[in-house]
């Protein structure tokens, strides 16, 4: 008997699932961003953001194919570049059965302080204005220019002060670059004496325990919001074993704030100096700087001042490493910033470890503000005590305020520690905008909660605001008048943190939507309102979620009667 043999069918399939790339879609990205069979450190995880930039710069936004094309290219998962490419913001993806975006973008800052300068009517205005296939009109988180508010971005060139009319006459000119900026060169900082610090540092003249010390007595703390002693966060880096990193935060998204914007255009270079003493407090292998991509001319000073560094031999090329945000505010904090500068989507990590345990690339990181380095030369030439001795009602140092809101001159306003904000809209601001009467204020930008009028005098510093429930952060002030629609300043401030949820926990993520929805009702529970807001305060994994109640509990606490004068009925 003969026994027939039967081939069984293949179960898979003669090539990898998915769709098939073409070949010119990679020979485009390799004449992009160079060839990485020849350079294989192209292909470096943490470079994904950057070469999403680069694509996006080019094409102005993200096909499928281009990141079909960006997966093989850098040997990534399709999932794992699509998962980052969608978090962002700034990042234009496209399927292939969409059409691309408009040419021009046309981006309205939705802040508080542009809300309270009439941003809504300003897009309402532009998008009737303009050809809708030619012009996209979006809403945008805060750009970092609320003491020019309205802002608006056409490409990558802001206009302040917006009307319709100015912004329609930049799209008509095409001049989308950023604006120019006049900075403090390199040479120009050599010549006041800068980098002597540094010189000392690396020959030997200061000691790390000595300039610790001198921060110490200097009382310098931590300038983008935790507050945390300088001193203490070297200290706990370098008792790490190494190789560990140093990384700058530039990516100041709070609403209200704009100092470190003000510093860095001015004198990148003290800035740069400080950060690199840092580096060298920690003995880091090398130095990251994380800028929000709402700066596009400040990325241009940075790249030509770390240029300068270079050719006159201050630093290696290549130590400093600047990388590019790409529009989210949850990046903020810093271990989120630490993801991102990995090439990921920055969602904050559990801890402990702590990102000065295990942070860039799993080694201990310093990770310090922007405006904290800026004032280490400062601190070392005029010594401790010329620092430390400024200050009121009891408090030591000096702090950068970013004023917005409905004061005569807003603006960045160097001044003593735990000065009230009755002082500082008076002797810096000068005075309430005409017309409006002081109803309250936003001590720390969205995250600090709202206090009224009546506690106008409390000193504004670390420390001192929290029995009043609210914070300092980073000193980003807004004040409000009784002109303005409290209701509409809670909604504005919990749709941001709604839009700017990394989405990783519950509380977070569901309870910032559900905050928005309860706040658009026309009465307001208060039980409910308190219940959800302890849930989103006692179970979110970061510091959004925790403080994103706080200018609601702040209305409920100090503001029932002119909730109810503005037709906001509140019950409980």
């Amino acid at each position: 008997m003969t026994v027939e043999t039967v081939t069984p069918k293949r179960r898979f399939r003669g090539r990898p699932r998915g769709r098939d790339l073409p070949p010119v879609a990679l020979a485009s990205l390799r004449q992009l961003l160079g060839d990485e069979r020849s350079d294989p450190g192209l292909r470096r995880r943490d470079l994904l953001i950057e070469h999403l930039h680069a694509i996006q710069d080019a094409q102005g936004h993200l096909s499928l194919v281009a990141l079909r094309a960006l997966a093989a290219y850098m040997n990534l998962p399709m999932a794992a570049v699509y998962e980052t490419a969608t978090f962002y913001a700034h990042f234009d993806v496209v399927h292939d059965d969409q059409a691309p975006p408009p040419e021009v973008t046309v981006r309205v800052c939705d802040s508080l302080s542009c809300q309270l300068a009439g941003a809504a009517t300003l897009q309402a205005q532009l998008e009737a204005g303009v050809d809708p296939q030619a012009v996209r009109v979006v809403r945008a988180p805060c750009m970092g220019r609320c003491e020019t508010a309205p802002v608006v971005e056409v490409g990558h060139h802001h206009v302040l002060f917006a009307t319709a009319e100015g912004v329609e006459a930049v799209v008509d000119t095409g001049h989308f670059h950023p604006e120019a900026i006049v900075w403090q060169r390199l040479a120009d900082y050599r010549a006041a004496g800068g980098y002597r610090l540094l010189a000392d540092c690396r020959e030997g003249r200061v000691t790390v325990e000595a300039l610790m010390e001198t921060l110490e007595r200097a009382n310098l703390r931590g300038l983008g919001g935790a507050g945390f002693p300088t001193f203490k966060k070297w200290r706990s880096v370098r008792q790490e074993p190494g190789p560990r990193y140093c990384a700058i935060n530039a990516d100041e998204g709070e609403p209200g704030t704009f100092k470190d914007r003000y510093y860095l255009e001015r004198s990148p270079h003290r800035f740069l100096e400080g950060a690199l003493v840092s580096a060298w407090a920690v003995e880091a292998r090398a130095l990251y700087i994380y800028l929000r991509d709402e700066y596009p001319g400040l990325h241009r000073v940075l790249h030509a001042a770390i240029a300068e560094l270079e050719a006159a031999g201050l630093v290696e090329p290549g130590y400093i490493v600047l990388r590019r945000g790409a529009g989210a505010y949850i990046c903020g904090e810093e271990s989120a910033m630490i993801e991102s500068l990995e090439g990921k989507p920055g969602k904050p990590r559990h801890r402990p470890p702590l990102v000065a345990q295990k942070g860039l690339f799993g080694q201990p990181t310093l990770v310090n503000n922007v405006e904290t380095v800026y004032w280490i030369p400062l601190i070392h030439e005029k010594g401790a005590d010329w620092f430390a001795g400024h200050g009121r009602h009891g408090r030591q140092g000096l702090r950068s305020f970013s004023l917005s809101g409905r004061v005569r001159r807003p603006g960045v306003h160097l001044a003593p520690a735990g000065i009230t904000l009755a002082e500082l809209v008076e002797e810096y601001g000068g005075g309430m905008a005409e017309g409006h009467r002081l109803a309250g204020y936003l001590p720390g930008g969205a995250s600090g909660g709202i206090l009224p009028a009546s506690k106008a005098d409390i000193p504004l510093d670390f420390d001192t605001l929290q029995e009043a429930g609210c914070f300092i952060g980073s000193a980003a002030i807004i004040v409000l008048s009784d002109q303005d629609d409290l209701r509409a300043v809670a909604t504005n401030l919990l749709a941001f943190f709604a839009d700017e949820s990394c989405g990783q926990c519950t509380p977070c993520r569901v309870g910032t939507e559900k905050m928005l929805t309860l706040l658009e009702r026309d009465e307001w529970r208060v039980e409910e309102l308190e219940r959800l807001s302890q849930v989103m305060m006692d179970a979110s994994i970061c510091g959004l979620g925790q403080a994103a109640p706080n200018p609601v509990l702040g209305l409920l606490r100090d503001f029932r009667g002119e909730l109810a004068g503005q037709h906001v009925i509140v019950k409980g």
